[in-house]
């Protein structure tokens, strides 16, 4: 669960550096989509290094979902009934961590329908990210969809990279601070930086 939630957030955080591009212009994002499918050239063929961080990404989140349930129901064989006093409250990105993921999954369906296939996006041109982008987000849906989406990312963030720590060994009492404060830093500025594309379109920063 660790292991792959930590890959995952490197993605995102190679991903956000990557959008932000939009703000350079066409010219710098569509040459930032056409690296993507030429990166490791010349030693590998033409989209090879695209597609082994697709499969390395495939795999993260198959294994982050069965980890998920494998530790749900590990939960409810321990604790078949619930707790007589109830524990200390705890934050909202904890008590949102499952339907959370629910609809980051469900999101990322969407997001590849949208900007990569380009099948459920009517106005979608092959070899033009940059349109691509801006018809996306001067739609009404695109934006609650994908700002939604990107909130519930953050919060994902927000108790994993905390979480993992913990599981990892690398969490003790004194290194609690500093912890969560990275959590908080990393949530805040990932959510931030996909966020800032669609505001940047809708308020016409980025046309």
């Amino acid at each position: 669960m660790a292991v792959s939630g930590l890959t995952m957030l490197a993605y995102l955080v190679a991903h956000v550096a990557g959008n932000l591009k939009v703000f350079f212009g066409p010219e710098e994002f569509n040459g930032y989509a056409h690296w993507l499918r030429t990166m490791g050239a010349p030693v590998l063929h033409h989209e090879w290094g695209l597609w082994l961080a697709r499969i390395v990404l495939v795999l993260a989140v198959v294994a982050h979902v069965v980890s998920a349930y494998q530790l749900s129901r590990r939960d409810l064989r321990a604790r078949p009934t619930a707790y007589v006093h109830k524990r200390g409250k705890a934050s909202y990105a904890t008590r949102t961590m499952r339907w959370g993921g629910v609809v980051v999954g469900l999101f990322i369906v969407w997001h590849i329908l949208d900007l990569t296939t380009g099948t459920v996006h009517p106005g979608f041109q092959e070899g033009r990210p940059y349109q691509n982008v801006l018809d996306t987000f001067s739609t009404w849906y695109g934006n609650a969809i994908y700002i939604v989406a990107m909130l519930a990312v953050g919060l994902h963030v927000r108790h994993g990279f905390w979480s993992a720590a913990q599981t990892l060994g690398v969490g003790n009492a004194r290194r609690e601070r500093v912890l969560k404060a990275t959590a908080d830093g990393l949530a805040l500025l990932l959510t931030a930086g996909f966020v800032s594309v669609p505001v940047a379109v809708m308020t016409g920063v980025v046309s």
